[in-house]
């Protein structure tokens, strides 16, 4: 048998064009379609790594709620929306690890300061936690619709597990939104000044997170 073959019952088959269709039969079920070029690539990259910081920031704000209003009557809401983030989390991971994305390298600065907001904003009580979600869930709404319109508008066929995931991270997101107006968020105090000081911070995350 020549070298590089392989014999499977009565036929001998090339390794090296075995491994190709292994890593293609692989890649068939990643969420990211294989890059055509690197300008492609470039943009896929940027929109996992801001993606799964900000779902790692959301994650971090949750845990500081939880510190401080954990053994309230609000600790349920706030594990139940914590416990969806750590799965949309979990996915990036999962995302970032298959297709060799580098994370943000300000995962420290939003582990820090992701947790301190969600303790500050709960140390304002219930509606400060539920003003706090409400800004955060609402940028992080409006970053997914934008990269939903970006996809759609480039090739929808070509980004459909893509869009699957985002749609559906997106619509959980805007179910934290609706639930901490529901609970109140309005009734904190300085509501419209906390949300809109929380949403500038968010969008300069997303824009450093998109580069760094």
């Amino acid at each position: 048998m020549l070298k590089g073959t392989m014999k499977v019952g009565s036929r001998v088959f090339s390794t090296s064009l075995m491994r190709q269709c292994v890593c293609k039969d692989a890649r068939a079920y990643s969420v990211l379609p294989v890059p055509r070029d690197q300008e492609e690539e470039a943009m896929l990259h940027r929109m996992m790594r801001v993606d799964h910081a900000g779902e790692y920031g959301a994650n971090r704000i949750y845990a500081g709620q939880m510190a401080v209003l954990g053994r309230t009557q609000t600790g349920p809401l706030i594990q139940h929306m914590w416990d969806q983030e750590k799965r949309h989390l979990a996915k990036f991971n999962e995302i970032l690890a298959d297709n060799r994305v580098r994370p943000t390298f300000l995962l420290p600065l939003w582990n820090i300061s992701g947790f301190l907001l969600g303790a500050a904003s709960a140390l304002l009580g219930k509606e400060g936690a539920m003003a706090c979600t409400v800004a955060v869930e609402e940028s992080i709404s409006e970053h997914y619709n934008s990269q939903i319109r970006a996809l759609m508008e480039q090739d929808p066929d070509r980004y459909t597990q893509l869009l699957q995931v985002i749609k559906e991270f997106r619509d959980e997101e805007m179910e934290h939104h609706d639930t901490g107006l529901e609970q109140n968020a309005e009734s904190a105090p300085g509501y419209w000044l906390l949300k809109a000081a929380i949403q500038l911070g968010c969008k300069a995350a997303i824009r450093v997170s998109e580069r760094v």
